[in-house]
């Protein structure tokens, strides 16, 4: 039995790692093997396939509720209601529009929208609003969040921006909505949207340093709602249940046992239904019923087989549910739960049980956080051991309580300024902890390696005085001490990331980090903070030697202040100085300014006659072995023949294509003159600015150039000094990615 459950999970989650969907005839195929093999009574291998087949049907309708690519940048009058919660943001609203339709085209039945100084906008609401449509796209980066992916797993075919609306009929049966105002509208001692996160799994009202703080201390699952939540309010229902029968308070005619499990499933459910029923409700739910059955009627089927049939349950009904990490994080920390408890002969004492799952959960989730691409906390076991009981004892209890007291005048509200003064005390000391101890973000290395790490885990998860436990700390530990790619002598690794409509681009000698320009930042969007420093990090760079900010627009300079802040960065220089921020502390750029850092040369060039901040971008030459790059900024074709006059203006096998590849650059003389043999051009997919300019591309393909597009490709690396090939993130094949 356990086998084909295994077996049934595996090919259910087998969809996440498909490269591309197989034709239907394939899937129907492999559903009709699925089922001649369990009519023979081959039951792993026919749950498997149809595993596989059931995910890939789900995947592929998916895929075919996606905006069509004809649309894809298009304005178009739609009408549809507004879903779930709207998240109010610094600027705007976001929210989640269904059962949209236009007169033009049959819209997905999901559409994620961002409307930028709109109205108020509430659940249930009916709005016809002109839209600016997307299909779904994110940045592909090393160790980068798969926006993309997870749009897929919420079932969202097209993003948008509202460029102007009308409301068509008020809200109807918006009970989540009109609890989380009046939630937000309750002193709890200035933590109503904590409580609002806590009660309804409702995160909006936080900001971004918050949800840093909880990620730093390993505390986010304790203000969301996680299966933690669900399983204390069902236990304080059959717990009061049995408290009754034991005193003979309870009716007698009812048996106490299954009225006891039943209220608990019912009350779980309920408050996953108030939480919005996201993926760990979903298995908090699940499993909690599969327990409950378990205590009634199949004691003897062990702590496992709920656990695999919550799994299950789960994947079937939303196998694109593989996508999302919290699928993994969820049923990841139960089955450490259940392996180091279950396989230990004798109860725990207090002190043990309090102490040790935490430092379990911790070890146990490591290997998925880091294949994940995730913070690992190192403060979270810490942390846990007050937050946890601290939350689930006094905090939620009285959250609930007061929430669905909130009808009684005074009584509700007062009970909510009690959790939220009992919140604020362990948000000040969860500051004060997150100041001593920051996450860790492992670096990428080989699978192999991750391997022989997951491996050395679980040998430590094994129970004390098994012979082969002390071999797990050296495998544990290759995470830290894993071998890192060294960069030869005389050749420099050049990383051009996807950070949207703008450029950043590090490059790597064998002993020194540059990073030229810093990304974007638009409204409360940094690209600084969330792709560039991690993704530096991630690379195992601690440090910049030098940031090289080729000029002040936000294009390119936005995310600088985030990089200086978030790292050590030696020496800072920029082609516009007034324009940065002050704490940037930046030097001019030098024309003729030139070093070497293990046999790579730099040199650096600006045109003196400059006008605007545009032309004044400080461009940077590299050579590695007689290889050269160049990266220009934003300079136009007046600036590009005062470079054809300076010692720069030799043969460049790699070039940065001048602002973004628009009209006004990349004039056909300076191309000819520098003659690369491929162009690199970062921007945003479907940016308003039309870069690059249509004329440039025509000029680039006429020369026989090779167009590297971060828009179609995402980041691209390649060996400055090898004379090879660049290779591009969206090599990394996956069935949701265009």
């Amino acid at each position: 039995m356990h086998t084909g459950m295994l077996a049934l999970a595996s090919g259910l989650i087998a969809l996440r790692f498909l490269p591309v969907l197989p034709p239907v005839w394939c899937v129907y195929l492999l559903l009709a093997a699925g089922l001649v093999l369990l009519i023979g009574r081959r039951y792993p291998a026919g749950l498997f396939l149809l595993g596989v087949g059931w995910a890939c049907i789900q995947g592929q309708s998916a895929l075919d509720d996606r905006l069509p690519p004809a649309f894809d940048g298009r304005t178009l009058w739609v009408e549809g209601r507004v879903v779930g919660l709207p998240q109010p943001t610094a600027r705007g609203v976001r929210f989640e529009l269904q059962g949209a339709h236009s007169r033009h085209v049959e819209l997905p039945e999901s559409l994620l929208l961002s409307w930028w100084g709109g109205p108020s906008v509430n659940s249930g609401e009916r709005w016809r609003l002109a839209v600016t449509l997307k299909r779904p796209k994110g940045l592909l980066n090393p160790q980068g969040f798969d926006y993309q992916a997870w749009l897929l797993a919420k079932g969202v075919g097209a993003t948008g921006s509202v460029k102007d609306g009308q409301l068509i009929s008020p809200a109807t049966h918006a009970w989540r909505d009109g609890l989380r105002q009046r939630l937000l509208g309750t002193d709890a001692n200035g933590r109503a949207p904590w409580l609002a996160a806590l009660v309804m799994g409702d995160g909006s009202g936080l900001s971004r340093d918050d949800w840093q703080l909880l990620q730093a201390t390993g505390t986010v699952h304790l203000l969301v709602i996680s299966g933690q939540h669900i399983g204390l309010f069902a236990g304080l229902l059959y717990g009061l249940v049995a408290l009754l029968a034991r005193y003979g308070v309870w009716p007698r005619r009812l048996p106490w046992l299954p009225w006891a499990c039943g209220l608990a499933f019912v009350g779980a459910t309920g408050y996953g239904l108030l939480a919005g029923f996201e993926v760990p409700v979903q298995r908090a739910c699940v499993m909690l019923g599969l327990v409950l059955l378990w205590r009634l009627r199949f004691r003897h089927l062990g702590v496992w087989m709920p656990y695999l049939l919550a799994f299950n349950t789960v994947l079937i009904v939303d196998p694109l549910a593989s996508l999302k990490p919290g699928l993994w994080l969820s049923f990841g920390a139960v089955a450490v739960l259940i392996f180091t408890f279950g396989s230990r002969l004798g109860p725990w004492g207090w002190r043990a049980a309090w102490l040790r799952p935490q430092g379990l959960i911790a070890l146990g989730l490591f290997p998925l956080l880091w294949i994940l691409g995730l913070p690992i906390s190192l403060s979270g076991p810490l942390a846990n051991l007050v937050a946890v009981p601290w939350i689930s004892l006094l905090v939620l209890p009285t959250a609930l309580l007061g929430t669905f007291l909130l009808p009684v005048p005074w009584l509700g509200e007062s009970l909510l300024w009690l959790s939220g003064g009992l919140l604020d005390v362990l948000i000040r000391g969860l500051n004060l902890l997150s100041g001593v101890i920051t996450p860790w973000l492992p670096i990428e290395v080989p699978v192999y390696v991750w391997l022989l790490t997951v491996i050395g885990v679980l040998i430590l998860l094994l129970p004390a005085g098994v012979v082969l436990r002390p071999l797990g700390w050296p495998l544990a530990l290759l995470a830290v001490f894993a071998p890192r790619e060294q960069i030869p002598h005389g050749q420099a690794q050049v990383l051009q990331l996807d950070v949207g409509q703008g450029l950043a681009m590090v490059l790597r000698t064998r002993n020194h980090t540059l990073l030229y320009d810093a990304g974007p930042k638009v409204r409360d969007l940094d690209q600084g903070e969330r792709v560039v420093v991690p993704v530096l990090r991630s690379l195992g760079i601690k440090a910049l030697d030098v940031m090289l900010i080729s000029h002040a627009d936000s294009d390119h300079a936005g995310g600088a202040l985030a990089v200086y802040r978030g790292m050590k960065v030696a020496r800072v220089i920029s082609g516009d100085v007034p324009g940065l921020p002050a704490p940037l502390q930046a030097q001019p750029c030098r024309t003729d300014e030139r070093w070497e850092w293990d046999g790579v040369r730099f040199s650096l060039w600006q045109w003196q006659e400059a006008k605007d901040s545009n032309q004044k971008s400080c461009v940077l030459q590299v050579e590695a072995r007689g290889e050269r790059l160049l990266l220009t900024g934003d300079i136009d074709t007046h600036a590009e023949r005062a470079l054809l006059r300076s010692s720069l203006a030799v043969p460049t096998q790699w070039l940065q294509a001048p602002h973004h590849g628009s009209r006004t650059s990349s004039s056909m003389v300076f191309l000819k003159a520098l003659a690369p043999g491929a162009v690199l051009i970062s921007r945003g997919h479907g940016n308003t600015f039309g870069h690059p300019h249509p004329l440039v591309l025509a000029r680039y393909q006429a020369l026989g150039m090779q167009v590297l597009d971060s828009a179609q490709q995402g980041a691209i690396t390649f060996r400055l000094g090898a004379f090879g090939s660049a290779k591009s993130f969206q090599e990394r094949r996956r069935f949701w990615r265009d």
